[in-house]
This record gives structure tokens, sequence and C-alpha cells, in this order.
């Protein structure tokens, strides 16, 4: 839950903070200091998590390993903790799949569905719960008049559950698969969680929602780092979703001081590149739909547009081929400075993804969630609260374009575009967030039901301010990108001056 300081943030803070200092301290010997690392996070002869000091330093090892870049290792594996860590300190390291990793030792081996009686019951006389079961798998004790579930006859239907009087029966599923609009996780034959990588689409709410820690991405932290000391002009392009993300002091200004701070050369926000998805989506939609296409739906979400592409191929050319802002703000950044790096920093583990495409790699250099970040701070002691305001960076964008990052901001963006064009034109919209909800939108527009309309799908429900890489309340995150968006100085996407090279950025 975003905006609970739990032990998984705390120690996926510790993690990325040490792998930041890692990469900083070149005098450091990176095969020997990984060793390490895990008695320094995990100090003494007591767990503070599992109880396990060896367990839980085994599973720190293998988050570093995925936070280097480098590949998961099952218990299984008999080889050190540095093995293969020069792949990390490479030049050009992509991320390589699978990018979402179930750390199976961590994994606490949930069952995957159950209906279960909790000692709420009060052994009422009515008992509906025996009564409703289809299978005759509740019984009731007779002397007690308590309910009892037989888990071999039980269907897991829920209708006990939904008559309890007193909400003493519950449906317990498995937190990560609950969360997984794709279902691609299951159970492997020693019942831990398995995630099937030809249904996955990398949103990453399985990673959110593991009470145990247990799933983990890969990550650029130790790459980013080291490609700004070797002297690179290393550009940070920054996602609309930032503001509020380092606490509610630090002014979009005071961020902006504090990656110049750590090296980068400029600070543009993605905002910009969301005003030229928002005009190119436009222009789309006006031209192909309902003549060419029943129906258009947005493209900036990866994880959305994959799943729409995976689950309905028959509808993929239905999902707008305009750029996602990150590629296009990464195209404007590489035009002006053809020599220079950029680095993608949002709340999306799906943008990692996009990265790793062939049509994007030249793009998007690096790509950093928000966690990854403060990781990077705190490694270099930058309090960012107290820095002098940098107000000069690149942030002629949009209020549709800043709004991109709360769910339904998207397509009123593009709708705003229209309207600007075309006052008089109705535009008729749907929007779903989280994929379930999403699957469901575009059942319907396959059966007819949305003739015409602009669909927008957010894999996370919220929008991007729920993405997993985001650190902060959802609900006071799209309150602050609201109130930041408000002061732009455009309202309308196709306003901003960046749009006057979207030709040039897309031909």
């Amino acid at each position: 839950m975003r905006g609970v300081e739990t032990r998984i943030q705390e120690i996926r803070h510790r993690i990325f903070r040490e792998v930041a200092r890692m990469a900083y301290h070149t005098e450091w010997p990176v095969d020997k200091r990984i060793e390490e690392l895990p008695y320094k996070i995990i100090p003494g002869e007591v767990g503070n998590f599992r109880n396990n000091v060896f367990l839980e330093r085994a599973i720190v090892g293998e988050r570093l390993r995925l936070a280097m870049g480098l590949p998961y290792r099952s218990a299984a594996n008999h080889a050190p903790l540095s093995e293969g860590i020069e792949l990390a300190d490479k030049a050009e390291t992509y991320y390589t799949p699978p990018l979402i990793n179930i750390i199976k030792f961590a994994c606490h081996g949930c069952v995957e569905k159950r209906v279960y009686v909790t000692n709420g019951c009060q052994g009422c006389l009515a008992h509906p719960c025996a009564e409703v079961c289809p299978t005759g798998a509740v019984s009731i004790d007779k002397e007690s008049g308590f309910s009892s579930i037989n888990q071999e006859k039980c269907i897991k239907c829920g209708r006990c559950a939904n008559v309890c009087a007193y909400n003493a029966i519950i449906i317990q599923t498995r937190p990560c698969a609950a969360s997984c609009g794709m279902d691609a996780i299951s159970s492997d034959e020693n019942g831990k969680a398995d995630i099937d990588y030809d249904k996955c689409v990398s949103c990453g709410q399985c990673l959110v929602n593991c009470p145990f820690g247990a799933i983990s991405d890969k990550s650029q932290i130790f790459q980013t780092i080291r490609a700004i000391q070797s002297g690179e002009r290393v550009y940070a392009a920054i996602a609309p979703a930032f503001v509020g993300q380092f606490g509610p002091k630090v002014t979009p200004g005071k961020l902006r001081a504090a990656m110049k701070a750590l090296g980068f050369a400029d600070v543009f926000e993605v905002a910009i590149g969301a005003d030229l998805c928002a005009t190119q989506e436009a222009e789309d939609f006006l031209s192909e739909v309902p003549e060419k296409l029943p129906f258009m739906g947005t493209s900036c979400c990866p994880s959305w547009a994959l799943m729409a592409k995976k689950v309905f191929p028959d509808q993929a050319n239905c999902i707008s081929m305009a750029l996602t802002p990150m590629t296009l703000t990464a195209r404007l950044i590489k035009k002006h400075h053809p020599d220079g790096k950029v680095v993608f920093i949002g709340p999306c583990s799906a943008k990692k993804l996009e990265a790793m495409w062939t049509e994007v790699r030249s793009e998007v250099d690096f790509v950093l969630t928000f966690e990854e970040m403060a990781g990077i701070f705190d490694a270099k002691h930058i309090d960012i609260e107290n820095l002098n305001e940098d107000p000069n960076g690149v942030n002629d964008a949009s209020t549709a374009g800043r709004n991109f990052a709360v769910a339904g901001g998207v397509a009123k963006a593009v709708v705003g575009v229209i309207k600007k064009q075309y006052p008089d034109k109705e535009v008729k919209v749907m929007n779903a967030e989280g994929l379930v909800d999403c699957r469901k939108m575009v059942m319907m527009a396959k059966a007819g039901k949305y003739p015409g309309y602009l669909l927008e799908g957010m894999a996370c429900p919220g929008g991007c301010v729920a993405g997993p890489g985001t650190m902060q309340n959802i609900k006071k995150s799209q309150g602050a990108v609201n109130q930041y968006a408000s002061k732009a100085s455009h309202i309308v996407a196709s306003e901003t001056e960046s749009v006057k090279e979207l030709d040039k950025l897309v031909e």
C-alpha cells in the first residue's frame, strides 16, 4: 500500500541506496562489495523480518542482483552472489527479460483461493451458510453450532460468505494473483507463485501487492550512475506523476536542483511528450474513427496496449500507433542533443519493458522509478527539501499533458486537442483503470458497445500515480498532480511550442 512505510519498503530502499553507493564508490571492488552487502543490510545473528537471518540474507542477495540488472538465481544454484557481476558494468546494458521476477524462496506459497470460516462465527440458529451451499461443503457442529467448510467439497463460489450476517466467512486469494489482470500467476510444483511470461505485461501490480516482498523487478541504478560518471551528458526525463513523490515540501524546482546535483545535464518534463502524444492521437482519431476503425484506444500505457494486443489480436489495429510520451520526449531530447543519453524517471515498471523493445532502445537509454531515485538521493546524502529552487528546467507543458498521470487525463487531453480544432465535434469517451476492467472495456467495444469511442486504458487503478514505482498515497498524489497541472502556461496540449516539432519526431 503506497503511502505506508512497511518493512518491505524499508528493505527495498536500503538495497537501492547500497547499489547506488556501490556505483559512486568506484574505489570499491564491485564483486567483493556485493558479497558483503547482505551482511551490512541484515546485520547480526537474528533475522529482523523473517526470524531467519540466513534466509533474509539470501533474499537480500537476490534482490541486490536484480537491482544491479542481473538475472535471478534459484536456491538450487551453487554460485557466489557476484556471479556475472561484470555484466552490470557495461556501457550499453539494457534490461533483459524477464523483467519481473519471483524470488521463490521468499514466496510464502499462499493458497490460490479458499473460503474459510473464522472465529468470528457465532454459531447462529439460522446457519444460512449451510443452506445456500450447493455442494454440501458447509457443516454445523451440533454442540457449538459453529460452521466449518470441507475444502475438498468446496467449489469456492462464496455464497456462504455473502449470506453470513457476521461476515465470519472470508474468501482468501493469493494477493499477487488477485492483483494480476492478466491471470498470469499460478502455482509451481512446490506451491510457490509462478509467472506465465507469455501473459505477463509487466504492469508490476503483483510486485506492490505481495505482502512478503517476494517479487522484484530489475533496475538500472548502477548503470545510470556509471554513465554520468563516465562523462556522458545524461538527460533526465521525469514523468508527470513526479509531483509529491519525494515529499510534500519538494517542489518541481527543488527536484530539478537535486537532479542537477547528481550530475544530470538537464531535466525535461515528460508532460511535454504527453502533449505531443495527445496531439498525435487526436490526429489519428480524426482521420481513422469511425471510417477506418470502429474505435480507438490510447497508446501511452504500455501494459494496457500490450494487453489489448495479446488478448484481442483482431482489435490490435484499434490501439493508437502514436508514440508514447516517454519515447517522444526522448526523441525530442536527442534531436537537440544527439550525443546525449536519456534516463526516463517515472512510476512504472512497464516503461522498463517498453525500453527493451528494439524500436525504443535507441531512444531511451535507462529507465528508473521514483522509488529507485529516492535510493540514489539517499546514497548521495541530498536533502531535497532544503535545496534552493532551480526553476529553469524544460517545462513548457500544458495542463492536459501534466494530467496524463491521473486516470482519465489522457482521454481528456486528446479530446481537448480535437475540441480546439473542431469545437462542435462530439467525442465519446470510455476509460478503464486496472487490467481486469480494461479487458472488460475492450470486450464491450469488440461487441459493438462503443462505436466511434475513444478508449483510455490504464493498467494501474488510479492512473500512473498508482504505478509500482511510486511511494505516496494515491489520492494525495492525484491531488498534487492536478494542482501542479493547473499552474501550466497552456491549457490544451496542442498549444505548446514543442508540438511544432511533432512532424519531425514521427517522420
